[in-house]
């Protein structure tokens, strides 16, 4: 590794210092190796500074009191708006001001050398590193006239419901939402503001514009023609984490990994933690002179990216899904069924909201008699969401499911529900 005036070797080099680039150096140090990471921007990534954190930071607070509002009793003390600057300050305290350095001092304690700056690849196994460089909900409930533009409709890759009841809410809180509208072009108009053309031939004048659409791999400048791989592509890579040549086999024998957002396969946190940690293992056993077993399922493989990723959209309501929704489990061959239940019928529930609103879904795989997915939508169902990933994940047959009692009353009980409504399973 070389670029700030030293040379200097490692046994493993990690480009990216966020949760996945960390989990990385922090599996293969404890299995002995060396390692140095590099980053050119703060260390924790994306997720700890500009995304997951701070954004579940801003939307807690209104969560809070939109739900003691629907108490009553709770609701009578309840007489002032939001104060949106506590709001902001809680947020910015989340992302520790943009400052790192709780995450860097973190790096030496765990035997971890960081270099500053941006790495790129100038050949295998060298990277070169220069100077570095150093929602819709949340704001509708923070008092901002809101308007969404959803031209594939709202959380499409979901089951049909879960869109149904965030639009729903969305439209209940006074925002408005348009579906299936695209736009043609954008303008400045008077007084900063900005002017959308819309494909229906009608324009939209707002003070702020916020795109979702979409993320591509962060490629460009990382050196992959001098390994014989196209800039700015994704990196394919196989279920221990290997960047795959063209052929499809492990690239120069297997010296390059790729973990996280950048190999496409869950554009999830928790998902690329958990694929550094497969990966860690997987090149400390190669070091050592060991074959990685690449059985579904073992230390070294990442089959949960394919079988069962669990995921949360912070909307209000929450969905919370894992595994395969009817549709896709439909089109991958599965012989299924469906059980759908009224989340506002369960006893916790209604406890724990008046008015609460929401459904889960149960996908089964009829000839195993295992569940395939599982999606829940209403307030708070984030922490119902472990149980099904176990379920899916360990594929507990549903008739020792129904030894696992859910105490009562929680929410939890829409387990029963679900189980009973898809009645006695066969032996």
């Amino acid at each position: 590794m070389s670029g700030t005036g030293n040379d200097m070797s490692s046994d493993v080099i990690v480009i990216g210092a966020g949760p996945a680039g960390e989990n990385v150096a922090d599996r293969v140090v404890r299995g002995g190796l060396s390692v140095a990471v590099v980053e050119d921007e703060l260390v924790g990534g994306e997720c700890s500074y500009w995304a997951c954190i701070p954004t579940k930071a801003l939307l807690r607070s209104t969560a809070a009191l939109h739900a003691a509002r629907q108490l009553p009793g709770a609701r009578e003390a309840v007489t002032s708006p939001p104060d949106v600057d506590a709001i902001l300050r809680r947020r910015d305290g989340f992302a520790a001001g943009w400052k790192d350095d709780g995450q860097v001092s973190w790096l030496p304690s765990a035997g971890i050398d960081l270099v500053r700056g941006r790495g790129r690849l100038t050949g295998p196994r060298t990277v070169e590193v220069t100077g570095g460089q150093g929602q819709a909900t949340a704001f509708a409930r923070l008092g901002s006239a809101v308007t969404m533009l959803a031209r594939d409709g709202v959380l499409p890759a979901n089951e049909p419901f879960a869109g149904e009841l965030v639009t729903r809410a969305l439209k209940e809180m006074g925002a408005a939402v348009d579906l299936g509208v695209g736009v043609s072009a954008a303008r400045l108009g008077e007084n900063g503001s900005t002017v959308l053309s819309l494909a229906n031939g009608t324009e939209l004048e707002t003070d702020q514009v916020f795109l979702a659409v979409g993320r591509g791999p962060n490629t460009k400048d990382l050196g992959l023609s001098q390994v014989g791989l196209p800039p700015g592509t994704w990196l394919p890579v196989n279920d221990t984490m290997q960047v795959l040549d063209g052929s499809g086999n492990p690239l120069g024998g297997g010296w390059l990994y790729a973990v996280g957002d950048v190999n496409h396969r869950a554009l999830l946190t928790h998902q690329g933690k958990y694929q550094a940690r497969a990966a860690g293992d997987a090149i400390v056993a190669r070091a050592a002179g060991q074959a990685a077993d690449e059985d579904p399922w073992s230390w070294h493989t990442a089959t949960a990216d394919t079988r069962t990723v669990p995921q949360v959209i912070f909307t209000d309501p929450e969905v919370a899904a894992v595994g395969l929704t009817a549709a896709q489990a439909e089109r991958d061959g599965y012989r299924t069924r469906v059980v759908d239940y009224d989340l506002g019928s369960v006893a916790g529930a209604a406890l724990h909201a008046d008015g609460y609103t929401g459904r889960a879904r149960m996908v089964v795989d009829e000839d195993r008699q295992v569940i395939l997915g599982m999606t829940f939508v209403g307030p708070d169902v984030a922490e119902l969401l472990h149980a099904a990933t176990i379920a899916i994940a360990g594929e507990v047959p549903l008739k020792r499911l129904w030894h696992a009692v859910p105490a009562f009353p929680t929410i939890s009980e829409v387990w029963l529900r679900l189980l009973e409504g898809y009645g006695r399973p066969s032996s």
